[in-house]
């Protein structure tokens, strides 16, 4: 069964009388593994997770979960998932940790309630009903109620929204767990650091189809590793770094006191630079090695304008 991706869409499609949500999307996730969904407004990253969650049925394309339809054998495959919806979900006049046991009892094995109430910090709203909670604490419930059954796959849409950061550290702890259980992750979040810290996979979305892949390391590499930066005094003899730098290295000064060496950045070359400033009695104020962070690759590929 490890061989088996756990989600695998195929050429799904979707619309919404002549708009196309889901456009041909195709995606795996692996076993195990923790996957982000990134994309903006209206992209078509809810309305994915939605086809896997067995809530929305595509017009044409192929879409398994754990090896089975989520729609035609939907009994057999919800108790091996959990679904943490954007919102709602919930009794409105349920009392938090009411709803909890009561979604605990729904299952065969389930995880302990005060577990995961103390985990999640929930224990000071227990007796608050659903809708006067705050919207972080609404987040924190939904999450639980998502994993008390020991779920093989778990379907996170905006796990931290509304969260402050406190509560959200304290949800990744969680999520990491989760993966480290054995348990796979799918996860869709406007929030590209949440991503970089959790995801093993990411997806970029937009249009309705998946644009870009790959894991955090690769979606963000590119030519700006190539670039060491590092700040110190003004005005600093170029000449003679430039010397002591290997060929088809170029140093500059775009700005006073910051300085870019552009070429092959090896540990070698933050050597060269570092006994250099040594030398010249220089000590930088800052030094490093300029990499693209995942917010960038995103609004390179999804453009910088505001969606609706």
């Amino acid at each position: 069964m490890r061989d088996t991706p756990a989600v695998e869409l195929t050429d799904v499609v979707l619309r919404y009388g002549a708009k196309a949500a889901l456009d041909g999307i195709g995606l795996t996730v692996s076993p195990g593994t923790l996957t982000a969904v990134l994309g903006p407004n209206g992209a078509g990253k809810t309305t994915a997770v939605e086809c896997c969650e067995g809530y929305r049925r595509p017009d044409s394309g192929s879409v398994r979960v754990l090896g089975l339809d989520p729609i035609a054998d939907n009994a057999a495959l919800r108790p091996r998932i959990g679904v943490m919806l954007q919102s709602g979900g919930v009794y409105p006049g349920a009392r938090a940790v009411e709803m909890l046991r009561h979604t605990a009892r729904l299952h065969r094995n389930p995880l302990p309630v005060e577990m995961l109430v103390e985990r999640l910090g929930l224990g000071s709203a227990g007796r608050t009903a659903y809708r006067r909670l705050s919207g972080g604490q609404q987040q924190r419930l939904a999450l639980a109620m998502a994993v008390v059954g020991r779920p093989e796959l778990v379907f996170l849409d905006e796990p931290t929204a509304g969260m402050d950061p406190h509560a959200r550290r304290a949800t990744w702890d969680l999520v990491r767990e989760l993966r480290e259980d054995g348990v796979t992750v799918v996860l869709t979040t406007h929030l590209m650091d949440e991503a970089e810290q959790l995801a093993d996979q990411v997806h970029i979305v937009d249009g309705g189809r998946v644009i870009s892949s790959g894991t955090p390391r690769e979606l963000t590499r590119g030519g700006a590793e190539n670039t060491l930066r590092f700040t110190s005094r003004p005005g600093l003899d170029l000449g003679s770094l430039r010397k002591a730098l290997p060929d088809g290295v170029v140093a500059a000064e775009p700005a006073p006191g910051a300085y870019r060496i552009e070429g092959e950045v090896d540990p070698q070359l933050l050597a060269t630079v570092t006994s250099w400033c040594a030398q010249h009695g220089v000590l930088p104020d800052s030094l490093g090695v300029e990499t693209r962070t995942l917010e960038d690759v995103f609004l390179e590929l999804t453009g910088r304008e505001l969606r609706p």
